[in-house]
């Protein structure tokens, strides 16, 4: 089920606890063009299903990366991209947006993203992996 726009951005705002709902999509924006890029094929085409429109398209139509990126380059790249951001406050991003993302995914969803990533990212989304 795909997840309405306003629900999704208020979940953000919540989680980040953004002042304003600009910064929850400059937030959700950032991290979905940063996700899709290491995403690839059927599980980046379910997740983009069960995110809103605007923010399915960014994930389908991503930034472009060389190499997956670990966790912690993942944050300084988000932090990048973000004006006036440290990797505190981008992991802060990260963690809201994901977090939602994850929700939105589902719990088989969220698996199979997972390990399209690399280690490390279950935290960021909010869904810790026993050792």
């Amino acid at each position: 089920m795909t997840m309405r726009w306003e629900a999704f951005l208020n979940q953000v705002r919540e989680r980040g606890e953004y002042k304003t709902t600009e910064e929850a999509e400059r937030a959700a924006r950032t991290v979905l063009a940063l996700l899709g890029a290491h995403l690839v094929g059927r599980v980046r085409a379910e997740l983009a299903a069960r995110l809103p429109e605007h923010l399915a398209l960014i994930l389908l139509n991503p930034l472009q990366a060389h190499e997956p990126l670990s966790p912690e380059r993942f944050v300084r790249a988000t932090a990048a991209w973000i004006e006036g951001a440290t990797e505190q406050t981008a992991t802060w991003d990260v963690s809201a947006v994901l977090s939602v993302a994850a929700d939105a995914a589902g719990d088989e969803l969220t698996r199979r993203i997972l390990l399209q990533l690399p280690a490390g990212y279950d935290l960021l989304f909010g869904h810790p992996q026993p050792a």
